[in-house]
């Protein structure tokens, strides 16, 4: 008897319909083929991607006065000297390597 192989569970999906001028799906299909990827897979990593930075810079932390005017003062503190602060400082820009 043959058994059947059982298909490895996944996490539920849903839809999601798009709205969108043949250039751009071109342009995303094209992408999409460069990495190897399936339109729907290119889409989901590059919007979930997206949503990442963006939630990233919109985080808001509140805190109260004191520990508010902690940060601040370590914020606008002048940088300790050390090794690492020195050796960076001195490096050469990228683009003004030869």
């Amino acid at each position: 008897m043959v058994q059947a192989r059982k298909q490895p569970k996944t996490a539920p999906r849903g839809l999601v319909n798009l709205r969108m001028a043949q250039e751009d799906r071109n342009v995303i299909d094209r992408a999409a083929k460069a990495a190897g990827k399936t339109r729907t897979e290119f889409m989901v990593e590059a919007s979930r991607r997206a949503a990442h930075e963006t939630l990233l810079d919109t985080n808001l932390l509140i805190v109260d006065e004191k520990t508010f005017d902690r940060f601040r003062s370590l914020f606008d503190a002048p940088a300790k000297p050390n090794a690492r602060l020195h050796k960076l400082m001195n490096m050469k820009a990228p683009w003004d390597r030869t």
